[in-house]
């Protein structure tokens, strides 16, 4: 594609768009713009995402679109995940994404969420091509762990059914967290991962909105030290104070706990630090797309 091409990832906690051209087998960015929209919240007892958070999120696709087409991407592109894929009334939601927003929504299902997100998160790195790599992506409504090699691209995936965002909902109630809301949240965690053999990798990395905003708090790696060091941040100071001193959007910072309790736990069980990458699904999507 000679134009530049755009990419809207609909997840749990954001809306996030891309626009970037081809450039070399890789890509340029043009645009990176992210709105927090909390589709997580948006949900009704029937498991259905309210209208008012479907309009919301709707104007904020619209609103996307237009910035992608200023810059010269006609061809937009926009995918949803875990929030959307479990929602009730998901055609509901897909269909006013289209008529307002004035986008197609593909709607991924778990394998192909975990595929993009290893090539997005492996596109650029100086690795042996027969090393195997594990990509952690945490979400705000599900995690997703894949597993594979330069070369031969994912071998396996899983998907859990916890994100930062989900994980807030159902245990912090104070600000900062308590130390019950924290045992609330490892132990939530630590059963749902006690049944899964998690596999011996030569090296893994860590992607999603909690991975990306901790590398402000302790730096690019992320293991069971510096992961304690960013809690007992969170936990001293309310989330607006702690966003404040790192620069870190409050809505983030408001689900930034419940992201490290599942990174922590996937590092102590892997028993490797996890490295933050420097892509995921819509870098993943976007390469697909210019491939």
């Amino acid at each position: 594609m000679d134009r530049p091409v755009a990419v809207i990832d609909i997840g749990s906690n954001t809306t996030r768009l891309l626009v970037a051209e081809g450039r070399n087998g890789g890509f340029r960015r043009l645009l990176s713009q992210r709105s927090f929209t909390r589709l997580g919240r948006g949900g009704l007892e029937d498991g259905s995402i309210s209208s008012e958070k479907t309009e919301e999120l709707a104007n904020v696709v619209r609103m996307q679109r237009k910035l992608a087409n200023v810059l010269g991407a006609k061809d937009v592109f926009a995918f949803a995940t875990a929030a959307t894929r479990d929602a009730t009334n998901r055609d509901e939601v897909v269909g006013a994404v289209a008529e307002i927003g004035g986008v197609d929504v593909n709607v991924l299902e778990e394998g192909d969420e975990a595929r993009l997100a290893f090539r997005g998160a492996t596109h650029a790195m100086p690795s042996a091509k027969d090393a195997s790599i594990a990509v952690i992506d945490v979400g705000g409504g599900s995690t997703e762990i894949a597993v594979g090699t330069l070369e031969g691209g994912v071998k396996w995936s899983t998907s859990f059914r916890i994100g930062s965002a989900t994980l807030t909902d159902s245990c912090i109630s104070d600000d900062p967290p308590t130390a019950s809301d924290l045992d609330c949240m490892r132990s939530s965690v630590s059963a749902l991962f006690d049944e899964f053999p998690f596999p011996s990798v030569d090296q893994a990395i860590a992607i999603g909105g909690s991975a990306s905003s901790l590398r402000r708090m302790v730096g690019n790696t992320l293991e069971h030290e510096t992961l304690e060091r960013a809690i007992r941040l969170m936990t001293e100071n309310p989330a607006e104070c702690v966003a404040e001193e790192f620069g870190i959007e409050v809505e983030r910072m408001q689900v930034l706990p419940a992201g490290v309790m599942i990174i922590e736990e996937v590092s102590d069980r892997m028993e490797l630090p996890l490295r933050i990458g420097k892509g995921g699904v819509r870098e993943g999507k976007l390469l697909e797309l210019l491939a």
